[in-house]
């Protein structure tokens, strides 16, 4: 591995909660860019959510470190705070109820192991650049199924 840290910003969208979704990831390697993005004909934001931050380190080709940025706690807290206990818990969460989503959590859980991952949130909509761009590719990714 590098001594290069890979940023990542993501971001899910969606139009009616279910209803048509996206999501996006701009990915930074020192001056280069990449960006990705898609979407579902119906779907839930938070799916979203972590499909951005899934594709995101999917199109890592080799282990990495990364920052990761998403402006939501929803994924930051799922990741960092809540994930060993669900899995524990043979994928329930602490109500005793099956974990919303545990299919993208497998995906995320294993992707995420992949690389060494720092995780941050960001408040949406406060301009950061990068954020801002996240959102846009999330939109992009929704509008062809609205």
């Amino acid at each position: 591995m590098s001594d290069v840290r890979i940023q990542i910003y993501t971001d899910g969208a969606c139009s009616g909660n279910p209803g048509p979704g996206g999501w996006g990831a701009l990915l930074i390697v020192e001056d280069k860019r990449k960006e990705l993005s898609g979407g579902e004909a119906e779907t839930t934001n938070n799916r979203m959510e972590l499909l951005a931050a899934i594709r995101g380190l999917e199109a890592l080709k080799r282990s990495s470190a990364v920052d990761l940025f998403t402006d939501s706690k929803y994924v930051r807290d799922g990741i960092v705070k809540w994930i060993e206990n669900w899995k524990k818990n043979g994928w329930r969460n602490a109500s005793k109820k099956p974990v919303k989503n545990a299919d993208l959590w497998r995906q995320l859980d294993t992707v995420n192991q992949q690389h060494q991952v720092r995780w941050h949130w960001v408040k949406a909509h406060n301009g950061h650049p990068e954020n801002e761009r996240a959102d846009a590719l999330a939109n992009e990714g929704m509008a062809q199924y609205r």
